[in-house]
């Protein structure tokens, strides 16, 4: 596998060009010396080959830190727009009955990083809490459940929340758990 970083920050760059066999490392470009270093015995025999071609040392050299990262930086400002939008999350509460966990359903969010929490009366809570795996929508946003387990009677004498997290959010989506809401 090969390819190219870039640091759109820093303006860093890197590189790599690494070859592998039946599930082993096998050799490797170094971009300090500009040589292959074998990284089993068996590739020694092609490094010390590909290490007296000058030429493709030279064209490893200006792909990796060049045309490689002039691509990638083509193909980035080209998805700009997808990469950093921000779409902000759909949040419900469901309920099938007294005795089934509360889910908090959270849909339509991106990019794919965001939190779900549960509190009782302001305190975070993590016992009884089950987090379901993040998933994409058919339209490229993303969805995620949180479950909460709590005994009925627990539900009248405490406040139960569920907060919710997100890049696209100036403050955070907190839903009380009422019977209205479940």
């Amino acid at each position: 596998m090969y390819g190219c970083e870039w640091d759109d920050e820093t303006g860093a760059t890197g590189g790599f060009d690494q070859y592998g066999y039946d599930g082993e490392d096998f050799i490797t470009y170094d971009l300090e010396t500009w040589r292959y270093i074998d990284l089993q015995p068996q590739g020694e025999i092609t490094a010390r080959r590909w290490n007296n071609d000058a030429a493709n040392l030279e064209n490893n050299k200006q792909y990796l830190t060049q045309e490689c990262v002039d691509w990638l930086k083509k193909y980035v400002s080209y998805g700009k727009s997808t990469l950093e939008r921000r779409v902000k999350p759909q949040v419900s509460l469901l309920q099938k009955d007294t005795s089934s966990p509360v889910t908090c359903h959270v849909t339509g969010f991106y990019p794919r990083a965001v939190m779900v929490t549960w509190k009782r009366d302001g305190q975070e809570l993590d016992v009884d809490v089950e987090l379901g795996e993040t998933v994409p929508n058919g339209d490229g946003t993303f969805q995620t459940t949180s479950h909460l387990r709590v005994k009925p009677e627990d539900w009248k004498r405490n406040r139960y929340t569920c907060t919710v997290l997100h890049k696209s959010l100036e403050d955070d989506i907190i839903l009380p758990v009422t019977e209205e809401n479940k």
